[in-house]
């Protein structure tokens, strides 16, 4: 008797198939995860030894490196034994000196974020947030420098609301610790004159940036969100929901300071949100006012008797070019060396504008491309301006700065004098005649 082979798409052994395929996925990241563990504790442990010989014995640090040596020798085939992990493991063990800590948070991070801990922070309280959020949130290393990079142990929570008189706890201690104060929108190449459309366009752009920033559980639903009231539009600037409040979350961009009647404009927003869009079952919808600045006994004022969950935080743009670009930009001297040529060029290019214009108001004649000529024909047809014979003798330092040879500052200066009197001669000329 043949025994039958199940089919590859029948529903059986589809849904066996499945099942096995998950149980292996979880028992290899289970393993995973207790392989990381043990070798965490391990580095941790010898830390501690050569920290505890070293205080003893009076050991100096080339100690590290005869262990180091001896220990390749003996594990030929096991990695992480060089000097500079050695010494790294001595000072992951100083930095988190009780063991339990070590078992319950540190332990359960891969070894590179823990040299980046104690690489990168200096004070325990904020060694050990860091590497609380990082094992909660399961942060990759880049992530976790980023956070450590923008200091969000000194943001997170910081923002002024009145969460705590809005919302019942726990949620109301939860939305706290979930908003920042200054956000940090470093990815931004945003000048000072930007209009609150470009903020949020920027920030649109560098969606998977923002969301980051704002942190875990923000689920992004729109940007410009329509609401009707009343017969009348309205639209939200963000319009987020979070995951783990379980409730939208609205966004309110300013490129000012905070103004008392944001709060009135939120407190609305918020009516709205929590009439039209709000499930039964969701929390409380929760706004955030994001300015450029804010006065705190303003913000206090103007959120107290406010009826909705709001918060109102700062955010700041990068202040600084990355290197690779400052690196190309000129130097102040080199600027102001630079900056009467390129003067210049703009007055011949404005110059020759002028006179093509002048041209076509009054002869349907080919035109000449050199600008001599066009000088040359302007004279024919009785349009030269009364400086035309000083024009032209500077005319040859223009030349010179449009091809970017050097020219003398006194040149660069009459030159720029000749020529804007010619240009206004020019433009009064072509009026003239048009009028």
């Amino acid at each position: 008797m043949i025994t039958p082979i199940p089919s590859s798409d029948g529903s059986g052994y589809a849904s066996l198939l499945a099942e096995l395929k998950e149980r292996i996925r979880t028992a290899r990241l289970q393993a995973s995860v207790a392989i990381n563990r043990e070798l965490i504790l391990l580095y941790w442990s010898i830390g501690r030894e050569i920290l505890a010989r070293q205080t003893a014995e009076g050991w100096g640090a080339r100690v590290i490196d005869r262990l180091a040596a001896d220990l390749r020798r003996d594990f030929p085939d096991m990695t992480g034994l060089s000097p500079r992990n050695l010494k790294y493991m001595r000072a992951f063990a100083e930095s988190f000196p009780k063991e339990e800590i070590v078992q319950q948070v540190v332990a359960q991070l891969p070894w590179g974020h823990n040299v980046k801990l104690v690489e990168a922070l200096k004070d325990p309280a904020e060694r050990l947030w860091y590497a609380r959020q990082a094992f909660e949130h399961g942060w990759s290393r880049n992530v976790l420098a980023h956070h450590i990079a923008s200091a969000l142990y000194l943001r997170q929570g910081k923002a002024l609301t009145n969460f705590a008189r809005t919302l019942p706890a726990p949620q109301s201690d939860l939305a706290q610790e979930l908003v920042k104060d200054p956000y940090t929108f470093d990815f931004l190449a945003l000048g000072p004159a930007m209009s609150e459309r470009e903020l949020e366009r920027g920030l649109l752009e560098h969606l998977r940036s923002l969301i980051l920033e704002l942190g875990k559980g923000f689920a992004f639903v729109g940007s410009q969100h329509h609401i009707e009231v009343g017969g009348h539009d309205y639209y939200l600037d963000l319009l987020f929901y979070h995951l783990r409040l379980r409730c939208f979350v609205v966004v309110e961009l300013k490129i000012e300071d905070f103004k008392p009647e944001f709060a009135g404009k939120m407190n609305f927003y918020l009516a709205a949100v929590d009439d039209q869009l709000r499930h039964e079952s969701d929390a409380p919808s929760i706004g955030i006012i994001l300015c450029k600045g804010k006065n705190e006994v303003i913000v206090e004022y103007a959120l107290r008797d406010s009826t909705k969950p709001m918060g109102v935080a700062e955010y700041r743009l990068s202040a600084a070019l990355p290197a690779p670009l400052q690196a190309e930009l000129p130097t102040e001297a080199e600027f102001a060396r630079e900056f009467p040529l390129m003067s210049l060029v703009k007055l011949r290019i404005e110059v020759e504008r002028e006179i093509r214009l002048l041209m076509n108001d009054h002869t349907e004649v080919e035109r000449p491309l050199a600008i001599g000529s066009m000088l040359t024909e302007l004279q024919r047809l009785g349009l030269a301006p009364q400086s035309m014979d000083r024009f032209r003798a500077a005319l040859d330092a223009m030349n010179h700065a449009v091809h970017g040879l050097d020219v003398a500052d006194a040149d660069a200066s009459d030159a720029t004098d000749i020529a804007t009197t010619f240009l206004a001669e020019l433009r009064t000329i072509r009026s003239g005649r048009s009028s």
